[in-house]
């Protein structure tokens, strides 16, 4: 699921226009990271759990599909990277050149006007111009999946000036608009190339980018493999062939990278880590992120219209046990409706707590004393998603209420999301721009494209307005969290837990840098000897 930093736009862009002169060289260099070398005789071997779905930008809406668009296409500008405890993370906060090598806002902070850098090419051989810029945004605006981030930063019209000159105008100044623009949604594509293979199906198995590597081949119930294109315009990879396993059973993935099959591992459970790091050559790299798991309740199917009902599910969940026993520490508590790592994030509002006389009171006062049977759907794919519901399945039934946990396999789960008929699920969001703003409107707003639990309040529809065009931060803090109060009073969700991401790799492979959307660039990383 489409998941996505607080800045004002005349901060950012200020920085922007100060920092011109070296932008070039620190997006080159920030290209190349952990590349030290020729990437002739590097390779690296990655297990993920799922094969994506789609190799088109605007469509990609898992972590594999996502990542692939990532290695095979640039966006007009990126995000910068930092090193916080001695480990590499994105800046957010921080806007650097891409294929843009400077841009300008207008004094109104609605008109900004980039600059192209004049030696991209894709990767068939053809110069990259404003034209393709054009043409890829129009490809955006148009999509099913990242439409909605489209209108979301504010896009009005995107014209070619000259041919390497784009100017894009906003509806209104939006401090959203240059956080959401270096995401993969918004790679640049050859759309010339498109069009001679028929159309937009034809990116969904297929790239048209000026990335890094080429997808040489890929079929996503096996393997992908992918190659540095030798015309890339930035830093030379040192990773020459990145190969990509597909293994849905987390314990094959760990048997592969313990025995060196594979250079690194995603998704390992939770219960495997532990002992892991240093052993047989492993490095267990865990860091908190902003991923978090929630209890939907669809606000518009009783008994759940009634938000006494939800409060009370709120107060029967064991949460410190799924923390515990289910995450074995690799995750933390959830106070809000966004992550605590979050700028604006706020817990004044929250006081849920595993509270089982609290629960039968709240039933009573909604009309239940003697609880109620309801529909619960799990998506397959995550085992601790498992483990969860059985614990809280466990918890409900001693207030009287009985969970019919119901087991879907993931494709159909999230086409049945989509449908906004699902009485209770759980799943999971990473907000890949760390904005209050940007993750709220998605999954909290009356329209937002991710409300599948159908939560309606026109007084956090009002407030949500109102920031997204609110140039002081300050300000916009002030209103995120009346929104995150009113949220917590009226509890669509009841809150699991924040995960760590945590990435397992052979202590050979340097340079994985962790940003708020989980990915993994591969172009950062190296291998020592």
């Amino acid at each position: 699921m489409k998941r996505t930093r607080l800045i004002g736009a005349l901060a950012l862009t200020t920085a922007v226009m100060l920092g011109t002169a070296g932008c070039v060289a620190n997006a080159n260099a920030n290209k190349g990271d952990g590349a030290s070398g020729s990437s002739a005789n590097q390779s690296l071997t990655v297990a993920y759990s799922e094969g994506g779905t789609t190799l088109d930008p605007a469509e990609a809406n898992d972590g594999t599909s996502d990542t692939l668009v990532l290695a095979s296409y640039d966006q007009l500008v990126t995000y910068g990277t930092k090193t916080v405890d001695g480990k590499q993370v994105s800046d957010t906060a921080t806007i650097k050149p891409m294929i843009a090598e400077k841009w300008e806002a207008d004094a109104a902070h609605t008109t900004y006007t980039f600059t192209l850098r004049k030696d991209v090419t894709f990767q068939d051989g053809k110069k990259l111009t404003a034209s393709d810029v054009v043409r890829s945004y129009e490809h955006i605006k148009a999509s099913a999946s990242a439409s909605f981030l489209y209108k979301m930063a504010g896009i009005d019209t995107v014209t070619a000036k000259d041919d390497h000159t784009v100017v894009i105008t906003l509806t209104a100044p939006n401090h959203l608009f240059l956080q959401i623009i270096p995401m993969y949604s918004f790679s640049i594509i050859d759309m010339d190339q498109v069009d001679k293979n028929g159309g937009a199906k034809w990116l969904a198995t297929n790239t048209a980018g000026s990335g890094p590597y080429k997808i040489d081949s890929y079929d996503p119930a096996t393997a992908a493999k992918l190659t540095a294109s030798p015309s890339y315009w930035g830093a030379e990879p040192a990773i020459g062939t990145v190969n990509i396993k597909f293994i849905g059973d987390a314990s094959n993935r760990l048997q592969l990278v313990q025995k060196g099959s594979v250079d690194m591992a995603l998704e390992i459970a939770p219960k495997d880590l532990k002992g892991l790091n240093g052993k047989d050559g492993l490095v267990v790299d865990s860091r908190p992120s902003n991923k978090i798991l929630f209890f939907a309740m669809n606000n518009k199917i009783a008994p759940f219209d009634n938000p006494k009902v939800r409060e009370a599910i709120t107060y029967a969940i064991p949460y410190d046990k799924l923390i515990s026993d289910v995450m074995q520490g690799q995750a933390s508590p959830m106070r809000s409706a966004v992550a605590s790592s979050t700028p604006g994030f706020t817990d004044k509002g929250y006081d849920a707590k595993h509270d089982l006389d609290k629960a039968k009171q709240l039933l009573a006062d909604a009309g239940y004393p003697n609880g109620f049977s309801f529909d619960f759907t799990l998506g397959s794919g995550f085992p601790d998603w498992n483990d969860d519901a059985v614990l809280i399945q466990a918890e409900l039934a001693k207030i009287g209420v009985t969970m019919n946990i119901h087991n879907m396999a993931r494709a159909q789960f999230l086409e049945a999301l989509a449908g906004k008929n699902v009485q209770s699920y759980i799943s999971r969001w990473t907000s890949f721009v760390n904005d209050p703003g940007y993750h709220l409107g998605l999954l909290m707003t009356t329209s937002g494209s991710s409300n599948y639990m159908n939560y309606d309040n026109p007084t956090v529809d009002s407030l949500w307005k109102q920031a997204s065009t609110e140039s002081d931060a300050a300000q916009r803090n002030e209103l995120y969290g009346q929104m995150q109060q009113q949220i917590d009073a009226d509890a669509p969700w009841g809150y699991l837990y924040e995960y760590n991401i945590a990435v397992t790799e052979r202590k050979e492979v340097k340079g994985y840098t962790s940003y708020p959307d989980g990915l993994i660039r591969f172009f950062q990383l190296s291998k020592t000897s």
